[in-house]
C-alpha cells in the first residue's frame, strides 16, 4: 500500500471545494456563538450553530475579517445590542478551506434588518408577557403602558433617594452635580447602590441592588437609576423581563435615565423614563420647586386673604360707628326731637303718663320741668 503527504490529500480537498464552490457566497441564518472580537484588528472569530430544540444539529467556525467586521459595527449601532453570543443572524458566507486550519466559513455582511427585526419581535414578546401576566396591573393602551409603579404618587418633596449606577461612572457624576448644584439651595441625602450595569448579565445585578433597596427598610421617597457614557450596545439589561416585571411592581416610585433620547428600554416603559442621568436629576429638583412655589403661592394668597378680611373689618367698624353715632341721644335732639323722663328714666311707654305725673322734657340745649295736666289722644291713633 503507498501512502501520499496528509498535504497532498488536503490539497485534493481544497481543490475539490474550490471547484465546487469557487467564488460562490451563500446567505444562511444561524446562531451564533464562542464570539472573540478583536477590535484594534477589527477581526472577529465565531461559529455558527443550528440547533433542533437545545441540541446542536449543525456546527461551523467562521471568520468576519475587517469587510465583514464593518456590518458587526453597524448591527451594535443599529440594534444597540452587543453582537454576542445567542444572537440569530442572516449573514452572506463564503466557504474557505485551509490545508492548516480546516474547512471555514468568512462572513461577509450580515442582514441587519433581519436583525433589528428579531429584536424587535423578542422586545414585543416580552412586552405581551409583561401585561399578559400581570393580572390586569399593567394596561397598554395607545403604546403606552400604565404599571403600578407609574400610578404610585410622589411625595410632595423628595429629599432621600436610592441611586442605583455603577461605580465612577459619567451617570452617577452627572446626577450627583446636577442635584448639588441646583439653583434652588436645596439639599438632599443619596444613597448609592453600585453594581455593574452593562453586559450581558447586568440585569441580575440591578435586581440585587432593588432587593437590597427593599431589604433596607429606609423610607426613601424614590429610585433613580442611571447609567451614562458608554456605548449605544449596553442596553440589553434593560430588555430583561425578570428586571422590567420588578420596576414595575416596585413600592417606591422609579426613574430611569439610561439612555439617549434615541433610546426607550423595556424597563423605561415600566418606570418614569427622562433619559438621561442629568434630566432624572433636574425633574426631582423641579418637582420640589413645584412644591415651595405652590407653597409661596399659598401663602400669598393667605395674606391677601387676611389683609381683605382686615379691611373689610375695618370699614365694619367704621360703619356700626357710623350707625351707633345715628342713635347717639344728641345726635336725635339737633334733629329737634326731644327726650321724656320720669323718676329719670326715659319714657319709652305711653302708659306712664298720666294726669298729675312730673316729667322732664329735654330739649337741644335744655331741660324742661312740668306736670301733666290733660292728656289728649293722637288724631292719628287708630
Amino acid at each position: 500500500m503507498q501512502a501520499i503527504n496528509l498535504s497532498q490529500l488536503l490539497y485534493k480537498i481544497d481543490e475539490t471545494l474550490q471547484s465546487q464552490f469557487g467564488y460562490q457566497t451563500f446567505w444562511i441564518k444561524a446562531e451564533i456563538t464562542d464570539v472573540k472580537k478583536y477590535e484594534s484588528k477589527r477581526w472577529c472569530f465565531l461559529k455558527l450553530i443550528e440547533k433542533k430544540d437545545t441540541e446542536i444539529i449543525a456546527e461551523m467556525k467562521a471568520t468576519a475579517w475587517s469587510q465583514g467586521y464593518v456590518f458587526i459595527e453597524q448591527f451594535e449601532r443599529l440594534t444597540q445590542q452587543h453582537f454576542a453570543n445567542g444572537l440569530q443572524i442572516i449573514c452572506k458566507v463564503k466557504v474557505k478551506y485551509s490545508i492548516k486550519y480546516g474547512l471555514s466559513f468568512d462572513v461577509l455582511e450580515i442582514d441587519n434588518s433581519f436583525a433589528l427585526g428579531q429584536i424587535e419581535l423578542q422586545k414585543q414578546a416580552t412586552l405581551k408577557r409583561l401585561v399578559d401576566e400581570s393580572n390586569g396591573q399593567i394596561i397598554k393602551d395607545d403604546e403606552q403602558y400604565f404599571t403600578p409603579n407609574k400610578r404610585l404618587k410622589l411625595p410632595i418633596v423628595i429629599q432621600k433617594i436610592a441611586l442605583i449606577t455603577a461605580q465612577n461612572s459619567d451617570g452617577q457624576r452627572d446626577f450627583k452635580n446636577e442635584l448639588l448644584n441646583n439653583n434652588y439651595g436645596y439639599t438632599f441625602e443619596v444613597d448609592e447602590y453600585l453594581c455593574q450595569i452593562q453586559g450581558d448579565n447586568a440585569h441580575e445585578n440591578i435586581i440585587k441592588q432593588f432587593e437590597q433597596i427593599f431589604a433596607s427598610n429606609i423610607n426613601y421617597h424614590c429610585v433613580a437609576m442611571v447609567r451614562g457614557g458608554g456605548s449605544e450596545t449596553d442596553f440589553k439589561p434593560f430588555e430583561q423581563y425578570e428586571l422590567a416585571k420588578l420596576v414595575a411592581n416596585f413600592h417606591l416610585p422609579v426613574f430611569t435615565g439610561i439612555g439617549h433620547d434615541r433610546n426607550t428600554s423595556i424597563v423605561d416603559l415600566m418606570a418614569r423614563q427622562l433619559k438621561t442621568p442629568t434630566k432624572v436629576a433636574a425633574h426631582i429638583v423641579e418637582h420640589n420647586f413645584m412644591f415651595e412655589n405652590n407653597l409661596l403661592y399659598q401663602l400669598n394668597q393667605i395674606e391677601q386673604n387676611v389683609h381683605l378680611k382686615i379691611e373689610r373689618a375695618k370699614q365694619s367698624i367704621i360703619n356700626l360707628k357710623r350707625l351707633l353715632m345715628s342713635f347717639d341721644p344728641n345726635n336725635i335732639l339737633k334733629k329737634g326731637y326731644a327726650i321724656l323722663k320720669v323718676n329719670n328714666v326715659i319714657v319709652s311707654n305711653p302708659s306712664l303718663l298720666k294726669i298729675g305725673v312730673e316729667i322732664e322734657t329735654i330739649i337741644k340745649d335744655k331741660t324742661l320741668k312740668s306736670v301733666i295736666k290733660n292728656i289728649n289722644k293722637s288724631t292719628n291713633e287708630e
